[in-house]
């Protein structure tokens, strides 16, 4: 991740209130070295980058999102956001008279062209149109198409159990090494079945499959900044570049090549 040099903090415009405008766009630049503050409304947010890879955090966990992607986050959630290359933001914020109808849980969701185009729209409005104009029209069709979102894998869950908390942290922090579990359950003074149980519990996955989400979280961020797949196949620890690409395309559907063609940040190859 980037050295974080400055704060930033955020827009009011998720606290406001106001049924007419059942949505209200917000259009803006993240750089690369800007920390958002953490921060909560009562609006719900679809956290949206045309451009750059944007990382959202809260309790629960943490997502990497490319412009294919984009992360609800439902009224009330505390969360702070960080691009990892320069970011054009289009946010949407969705007032709590329409939030019954969607999702009560953070998630990573699939964009599709329609959506996209339509978050572009709506940003370009952003807060002030009228009742029963084009505008508002736009809206209501972005409300069914909150509905109808599917959720991607670009999820990496969280843990409230701070012995477990330390061991993700470090992890996060140096995402190519290959120490086992033993090690970590020895630095938080647990033994490695406790630590094992917590990931089970706390996360729903095993160490080995959290880990493997940590390198594809990883490897979405490098490849969207740039970076060759031969060297991130390398650095995150896999033999050869083949059996990198056969775990993403796995894990996303896709080859990096077309995952980030169809998002129009291709990597070199």
């Amino acid at each position: 991740m980037s050295h974080i040099l400055e704060k930033r903090y955020p827009s009011n415009i998720g606290q406001r209130i106001d049924p007419d405008r059942p949505i209200m766009g917000l259009c803006g630049q993240l750089a690369s070295n800007v920390d958002m503050d953490p921060h909560q409304h009562p609006r719900g947010q679809l956290a949206y980058a045309s451009k750059g890879i944007i990382r959202v955090y809260t309790d629960a966990g943490s997502w990497v999102v490319p412009p294919s992607q984009a992360v609800w986050i439902p009224g009330n959630t505390t969360h702070r956001t960080l691009a990892e290359v320069k970011a054009e933001l289009r946010h949407l914020f969705v007032d709590p008279a329409y939030l019954h109808s969607l999702s009560s849980q953070c998630s990573v969701v699939e964009v599709s062209p329609l959506l996209r185009e339509l978050i572009m729209r709506v940003a370009d409005f952003g807060t002030d149109y009228d009742y029963d104009s084009p505008a508002s029209r736009i809206c209501a069709v972005i409300l069914d198409e909150l509905q109808a979102l599917k959720p991607s894998l670009l999820h990496l869950p969280g843990a409230s159990d701070r012995r477990l908390q330390r061991v993700m942290k470090a992890m996060i922090e140096s995402p190519n090494s290959e120490i086992g579990l033993s090690h970590w359950a020895d630095q938080v003074g647990a033994s490695e079945r406790t630590i094992s149980r917590l990931f089970s519990k706390e996360t729903g996955m095993t160490f080995q499959q959290w880990r493997k989400q940590l390198l594809l979280q990883e490897a979405v961020d490098r490849l969207g900044r740039g970076e060759a797949v031969i060297d991130v196949a390398l650095e995150l620890g896999y033999r050869s570049p083949s059996a990198f690409v056969a775990m993403f395309r796995k894990s996303l559907g896709k080859p990096p090549g077309q995952y980030f063609t169809d998002v129009r940040l291709k990597p070199p190859l």
